[in-house]
């Protein structure tokens, strides 16, 4: 793998939004949905895994299947970065975590089992892990980008 900004055409930004949704697709699938062969196609995503475009492949769990029907982002301030993070990354309903600048240390995606799932998580966080702030918004809706 480069360091190098991969040069990306066309093709390979059809082919990346069509992964980003579908990443179990087969290559002749793939190939007809972006007008290539399937062994075209395939060589096309062997050489965006081997040029580090494409880092993983991975399955999107619906959260409210699994009881969690409440989707919140928390701004979280702490006392001590490394003891969060690694307290944080280890909670099931953690979906995403992000160190940023700002007011606040973190940025936290969940998804908990309703408002109590919610408290309690905030619970763990305050007196396990280190927060001494949290600002809390609940998702309505989620809107996902694909690229």
């Amino acid at each position: 793998m480069t360091d190098e900004i991969a040069a990306l055409d066309q093709l390979d930004r059809e082919i990346l939004g069509v992964l980003a949704n579908e990443a179990r697709i087969g290559w002749s699938e793939l190939g007809a949905r972006v007008r290539l062969s399937p062994n075209a196609a395939a060589d096309r995503v062997r050489r965006l895994v081997r040029t580090g475009v494409i880092r993983r492949f991975t399955a999107e769990v619906d959260q409210s299947r699994l009881g969690r029907t409440l989707d919140a982002v928390i701004d979280v301030r702490v006392d001590a970065t490394n003891r969060f993070r690694e307290g944080a990354l280890a909670c099931d309903e953690v979906t995403w975590l992000a160190h940023v600048t700002g007011r606040t240390d973190f940025q936290v995606h969940v998804s908990c089992n309703g408002t109590a799932g919610l408290n309690a998580l905030l619970t763990k966080f305050r007196d396990e892990l280190g927060a001494t702030e949290t600002l809390t918004t609940v998702v309505l809706e989620q809107v996902r980008r694909t690229r």
